[in-house]
């Protein structure tokens, strides 16, 4: 039996977590990077790129959590996929459904979870230092033979390994065989990027100039020397614990920015017509709300003013942010995107004004800063809203300015750059509940444009259905020929509460499902949308709540059936069904003959 994750369920905190992970499709060489109780970031090495599941397509993973040694099987859909250089492949999969009580064993696990610690030949009265300095702070292993070390530092979550006792000769030769073992690990998929591996506090005895080629060569994190003090102790294992973090998460970004850069390369070649006919600088649009929008921008797109969209989640800003540079004068200059929720306040701050090298820990060279990246150009800041006050200041200060100052740095560059910021929350109300600050606020409100929902303005569906047709019939090298009147009718009858991301997505999956030169209609798009108009065109009958259940529940069913290929227990599977209850609904619902 399966549990399904919330379709609304919040988006938690990532824990680091490096385990094997079973995949179907299979997927080489596959582990696990990062965890939450919604998704879970994974790496492979596929012997082709064509291996395992792509973007869109439901996937099953199984795999164990460290220390308790419970079982996880869990199906999800990928959410984004990328193949990089070197034959590396990295995916982000959301939850969907676990397999029986594996959703509870998951979130237990991620909330007692503390920073792990691995203690290697620790003397007696070393264990109870080491115990004192990092009491509630971080769950402690300790091991006392090299074998056991090497056990619990590859068991998928340790973050630091400490390194005692007094034998210098068996010390160093376990710094030396986990960074050999590091170094062979990558090329078949054996095990975590060598990056992401643990953090080594080393606290027993060695010649000084061993320990600075040691840490010179990246093999320790920090030599504390015997019998550290207990404040050393405590502020390197954190530190290790934070920077093993920090560096696991610019990993992952690092990836998604590749892809980023990749697929919009992609999509900047040979794009098809905008929907609407009107020419390439602008998406067309039927709706009177959103031709008004299109004529804001316009308008506005040659002045030098901070521009401030504001819309629900998926309602389009990124798009109408990128006709507005285009149309600015600046479109030669890249346009450059950051999205101010993905990020912590340091990690945004570095990538938004840049560090320069040794301002903290991790930063190896210099980085000019998204501000000097597009000066000349454009920066559009997504998400704003999730912006610290410490952040707003320094924000505030650029806007005025142009002077920009990069963490750790002392000299200011001045930049030329037009600023666009997005919301999906009323900046006004944030600013009135003191989440925002005031004059951040009307220094980015020059001129504000509202976005309207897609509910909203249902005459722009069947065009902007057509054009993402059209893109992914590219992009995913399929022949979809077109959209029936069935397919448009469910189009035009759904809520849409994601927006016009939401549609993207649909279609995504409807021309991925479609055979070559077939017409889209209603049995390639998702249950939910052929279930809201058989409920909207529903003539008279009987309306009651029992009544409309069931139709929605033969909805569900016909189209799990269609799907596979009328095979009962794969339908059952999809819906998380027991085949033999399937079979009696499918009879009560009159659908045996229908699809046998």
């Amino acid at each position: 039996m399966t549990r399904p994750v919330s379709a609304y369920a919040p988006r938690s905190e990532r824990k680091p977590l490096y385990v094997k992970v079973v995949t179907q499709p299979a997927l080489h060489g596959c582990w696990a990077v990062n965890i939450s109780e919604t998704g879970i970031g994974l790496i492979a090495t596929p012997h082709t790129p064509s291996e395992g599941p792509r973007e869109g397509e439901d996937v099953e993973l199984s795999f164990s959590l460290p220390d308790s040694g419970e079982h996880i099987r869990v199906r999800g859909v990928v959410r984004w996929r990328h193949d990089a250089s070197g034959a590396v492949a990295a995916m982000g999969v959301s939850f969907r459904a676990f397999e029986e009580a594996d959703g509870v064993k998951l979130a237990r696990y991620l909330a007692s979870s503390h920073l792990q610690v691995v203690v290697a030949f620790a003397t007696e009265q070393e264990a109870r230092a080491v115990t004192t300095a990092l009491e509630g702070v971080a769950k402690l292993h300790f091991a006392s033979s090299p074998s056991d070390a090497h056990a619990l530092v590859t068991r998928g979550d340790a973050a630091c390994l400490v390194v005692c006792g007094q034998d210098e000769e068996q010390a160093l030769a376990l710094v030396e065989s986990l960074a050999a073992r590091r170094a062979d690990a990558d090329p078949s998929g054996a095990g975590p990027p060598s990056d992401l591996a643990s953090r080594i506090v080393y606290c027993a005895p060695a010649a000084p100039e061993r320990l600075v080629a040691l840490f010179n060569a990246g093999r320790i994190f920090r030599a504390l020397g015997p019998s550290p003090t207990r404040e050393a102790l405590h502020h390197a294992v954190l530190q290790a614990g934070r920077e093993h973090g920090v560096r696991t998460e610019q990993w992952r970004m690092a990836l998604e920015l590749e892809r980023s850069l990749l697929r919009e390369r992609a999509l900047s070649q040979d794009l098809p017509p905008a929907p609407g006919g009107r020419g390439g600088d602008e998406v067309g649009f039927r709706s009177a709300a959103m031709q008004r929008v299109m004529e804001l921008v316009r308008l506005v797109a040659p002045h030098r003013v901070a521009v401030l969209l504001q819309g629900e989640t998926g309602t389009g800003k990124e798009v109408l942010a990128r006709i507005l540079h285009r149309l600015s004068g600046r479109g030669d200059v890249p346009l450059v995107v950051q999205d101010c929720g993905a990020l912590s306040e340091t990690l945004l701050e570095s990538e938004l004004f840049g560090h320069v090298k040794g301002s903290f820990t991790g930063a190896v060279a210099d980085h000019p800063g998204l501000f000097v990246l597009a000066n000349g150009g454009t920066i559009f800041l997504d998400e704003i809203e999730n912006t610290t006050a410490n952040l707003q200041a320094k924000l505030l200060r650029v806007l005025e300015t142009g002077d920009v100052r990069p963490v750790g740095g002392t000299q200011v560059r001045h930049v030329d750059v037009r600023v666009v910021a997005a919301s999906n929350k009323d900046l006004g109300e944030e600013v009135r509940a003191g989440r925002f600050r005031a004059d951040l606020f009307y220094r980015l409100n020059s001129f504000t444009v509202d976005i309207p929902p897609l509910r909203d303005r249902p005459e722009d569906v069947p065009e902007l259905a057509l054009y993402f047709l059209e893109l992914f019939n590219r992009t995913l090298r399929r022949s979809a020929s077109g959209i029936a009147p069935d397919a448009v009718d469910a189009l035009r009858a759904y809520a849409w509460p994601g927006n016009v991301r939401e549609l993207r997505n649909v279609m995504e999956r409807s021309v991925l499902l479609s055979r070559p030169g077939e017409v889209v209609s209603r049995r390639l798009l998702p249950p939910v949308l052929g279930s809201t108009l058989a409920l909207r065109n529903e003539p008279g009958g009987d309306g009651s709540l029992r009544a409309r259940l069931e139709r929605v529940e033969r909805e569900f069913i016909r189209e799990a059936l269609e799907r596979h290929g009328g095979v009962l227990r794969r339908a059952a599977v999809a819906l998380g069904m027991d085949p033999v209850t399937l079979g009696r609904r499918v009879r009560r619902h009159g659908l045996w003959k229908e699809d046998s």
